[in-house]
Parts: structure tokens; C-alpha cells; sequence
């Protein structure tokens, strides 16, 4: 107990860090609870309102070109959103972090197809294979999920490989190899508690990179499709040169979202990486 409360002391201490943390929780509470108590449904259209309605006390964010409500949608856009984002990023941990270890660990030609692999997953622009597989699986949020996690392995094994290869040189391995630990006990409860604090670290970052796929493939038209919302595609209305310059409450809002959302994780993820240096505890 006492590495954790040393960890979460060292976090809490970095006040940037820890104010993009509590900005993070208000946001997913916001975006999973706040539907509740509004009562507008996304995808219904308010004829009263009309269409490209200004924010007003019964639509406080305006409606959209169909008339629709457009918190109700920013709020279903922020969990399409953030879901991609996070599943993604777990996704690829899942997929990465055994990969790395067995390259590392094993050597021979586990090493060798798995570290070529990465130079082949590598070696492409990312948003070229993304665009390429949701073109080819269909624009879903699970397909999405899918592609951008499994694209994205190939730097969590990275990083667990290099781990690996110095860890299983330590001290502490021969020690328990002595003691005759099996070499899938030595893997999971020697290396791999050594090897993934920089895998936590890197999953703020991951989870960026995977909400601006998603809105980059929603805002090319490529992602999600209306009705089903999420901020990518609701910035897909700046396109438009009227939209852009005379009805900013409907892009501008989804595009801060997208903005603040990306800065606060990539402060936890440096809050992280200082919370998880040993010297700093």
C-alpha cells in the first residue's frame, strides 16, 4: 500500500495534472448523466425551433440544419467520442503489451516477426491504413474501435520489448529463475510489474491519438454518419462558408471539446510518467 499512496501523493502534487484529471471525471460524469436531466433526444427534430436555430433557454447550444438539439448532440457526441478513445487505447494495450513481452523475453523469431511487424504497422501513415480499414468494414463505432486499436499495438509492444530486454538481464529475474519460477511466472509477476509503468504513461496519449482519428475520419465523412453523433462529424458542418462564419455555436463548441479533452489527458499522462518515476517517490 504504501508505493500507492506514494504514487497517488507524487500525482496529486503536480496541481496541472491533477486539475486535468478532475476536468476529465467532470466531463465523462457530464457527458454520461446530464442526458438524464435535459430530456432532449439527439436525433428528434424541433419544428418550433426550426433549423439553424441561435441558442436560446429551450436549445442552449442552437439546433443543427435538421433542427435537432445540439447539446443533446454534443453530449451523445462526447460518448462516441470518448468510448472510441478509451477502447481504443485499451485495445491496443491489450493487444501490445503480451506481444512485447514475448519478443523480448523469447527472442529467436518470436522476436523477429513480431519487431517486423511493428516496422510494417509503423512504417504506413496511421490515418491512411485507419481511412483504408473503415472504408473496407463500414463506418461503425465497434469497426472504428476495432481498426484504431488494432493499428495501434505496435508502440505499446515497443515499449514493452525494450523494457523487457533490459529486465530479463536483472538480477531479480535470475534470482527467481533460481528459485524455479516457470517462465510464465517470471513473465507475469517479475517483468511485466517492472515494464508497464511507461505503457501507463503512454495510454493518455493513445487515447488523444484515437479521438482525433475518429473525429478526423468523422469530419472527412469517412466515420460516423448522421444521425449518429459525435464531435468529429458535428465539426463536419465548418465546411460549409456560411456555417463557419455566421453560426459558430454549431462547430465551435465540438471543436473546444476536442481541444480541452486532448490537452487535459496529455497533462495526466505527464502527471503519470511523474508519478510513476521511482525517483520521484
Amino acid at each position: 500500500m504504501k508505493p500507492l499512496r506514494s504514487f497517488w501523493r507524487v500525482f496529486w502534487s503536480d496541481r496541472r495534472a491533477a486539475a486535468a484529471a478532475v476536468f476529465l471525471l467532470a466531463e465523462i460524469l457530464l457527458v454520461l448523466l446530464l442526458p438524464l436531466f435535459l430530456g432532449q433526444d439527439p436525433n428528434v427534430t424541433d419544428r418550433t425551433a426550426g433549423f439553424w436555430a441561435p441558442p436560446s433557454p429551450a436549445h442552449l447550444l442552437g439546433t443543427d440544419e435538421a433542427g435537432r438539439d445540439l447539446l443533446a448532440r454534443l453530449l451523445a457526441g462526447g460518448r462516441v467520442s470518448l468510448l472510441v478513445g478509451f477502447a481504443s487505447a485499451a485495445l491496443g494495450g491489450v493487444l501490445g503489451v503480451p506481444l512485447g513481452l514475448l519478443a523480448g523475453y523469447t527472442g529467436g523469431k518470436w522476436e523477429y516477426w513480431i519487431m517486423r511487424a511493428c516496422d510494417t504497422f509503423q512504417s504506413f501513415p496511421s490515418i491512411l491504413l485507419v481511412l483504408a480499414m473503415v472504408t473496407l468494414l463500414g463506418p461503425s463505432v465497434w469497426n472504428i474501435i476495432l481498426v484504431i486499436g488494432g493499428l495501434g499495438w505496435a508502440s505499446v509492444a515497443r515499449l514493452v520489448y525494450s523494457g523487457t530486454l533490459s529486465a530479463k538481464k536483472a538480477e531479480y529475474v535470475e534470482a527467481s529463475r533460481a528459485l524455479g519460477a516457470t517462465d510464465r511466472e517470471i513473465l507475469f509477476r517479475t517483468i511485466l510489474p517492472n515494464v508497464v509503468a511507461p505503457v501507463w504513461a503512454s495510454l493518455p496519449l493513445k487515447v488523444v491519438r484515437a479521438i482525433l482519428s475518429e473525429s478526423s475520419l468523422s469530419f472527412l465523412g469517412v466515420g460516423l454518419r448522421t444521425p449518429q453523433a459525435s464531435w468529429g462529424n458535428l465539426t463536419q458542418s465548418a465546411m460549409e462558408l456560411v456555417t463557419l462564419t455566421t453560426r459558430p455555436w454549431a462547430w465551435l463548441p465540438p471543436g473546444l471539446c476536442i481541444v480541452a479533452t486532448g490537452l487535459a489527458l496529455l497533462l495526466v499522462g505527464e502527471g503519470l510518467r511523474k508519478a510513476l518515476n521511482p525517483r520521484n517517490r
